[in-house]
């Protein structure tokens, strides 16, 4: 070895061995192609080694680089787990806290429960990001998630915070067209909302012996804010969180037993982030705003 390699020019070589190209490495690592080009080929000289075959369609990562990116791997994964550390150890309750929760949570539970937040940490800039996939909260895409399961990952702290009902519900005005069905085998003369490719619902309804198929279904979408939308705009059948409906105007619970499952809520952080203040400080707050919501109890709107 000539001399030890400059973290940039690992970071780089990590980058191209997992996205398969200079030009997908440069768009992840926000650099332009031919400095990741230039970092690649240094680290080589550096090394003594060659660890691409250069192809007519790119870079090919030998045998020795294929080794050689799993330690860099983690070495990338230990530095990020540095950095979440020392966001920790600061004590100030200025920046940025970034929360992640469901679509549905996002546009329609946090801004009310936010108010109240904003009013008691005024210097605390918060990042939302209104998401129905599991953000990776080790790596930094946000301090703090909402989650409608139960997270495993042993780093983060957690806290069930209570259940989410989901009910069949229906605006007044369909209702007042199409009439309240009052048994389950009703729901087939009547416009249902439902998913698009998913198949949640259908496999529930398997589960109680009806046979629900996926045309049933007259307006379909995998978006959880749009289903609700439609629902509130009377065209038809749906299925929301319980207190959602009970607290928008002109929307109706049906009478139905249909056994959804709840949606659990969990709050969630990483274990090391818990012990900054700022984010202490919004956790503990989405914590009683949360159970309040869950609850039923009012919030601002």
């Amino acid at each position: 070895m000539n001399r030890e390699p400059d973290w940039a020019l690992w970071r780089s070589f990590a980058a191209v061995v997992a996205n398969g190209s200079l030009s997908a490495a440069a768009r992840e690592l926000g650099i332009s192609q031919p400095t990741v080009g230039r970092h690649v080929e240094t680290l080589e000289a550096d090394l003594g080694l060659t660890l691409f075959e250069r192809t007519l369609t790119g870079l090919k990562p030998n045998s020795t680089a294929l080794r050689l990116y799993e330690p860099v791997n983690t070495a990338q994964s230990a530095l990020a787990e540095a950095a979440i550390m020392a966001e920790g150890a600061q004590d100030d309750l200025g920046g940025t806290v970034r929360i992640t929760a469901s679509a549905i949570i996002s546009n329609y539970a946090l801004p009310g429960l936010l108010v109240p937040i904003r009013q008691l940490y005024p210097r605390i800039a918060l990042e939302l990001v209104p998401s129905d996939s599991a953000e990776n909260l080790l790596l930094r895409e946000a301090d703090i998630a909402i989650r409608m399961f139960r997270p495993t990952q042993l780093e983060l702290v957690t806290r069930h915070l209570g259940d989410l009902p989901i009910v069949p519900a229906a605006h007044e005005s369909y209702l007042a067209r199409r009439g309240t069905p009052r048994a389950i085998e009703e729901l087939y003369d009547h416009d249902m909302i439902g998913m698009d490719r998913s198949d949640a619902i259908i496999a529930h309804a398997q589960k109680l012996g009806l046979s629900l198929r996926r045309e049933h279904f007259l307006l379909r979408s995998d978006e959880q804010t749009q289903m609700w939308e439609l629902i509130r705009a009377g065209l038809g059948i749906g299925f929301a969180q319980a207190n959602l409906v009970a607290t928008t105007p002109g929307m109706v619970a049906l009478p139905l037993d249909l056994r959804i499952p709840p949606l659990q809520v969990w709050l969630t952080t990483h274990r090391e982030l818990f012990t900054s203040h700022r984010i202490r400080a919004i956790y503990d707050a989405l914590a009683e705003g949360l159970t309040a919501y869950i609850h039923g109890r009012h919030f601002n709107r």
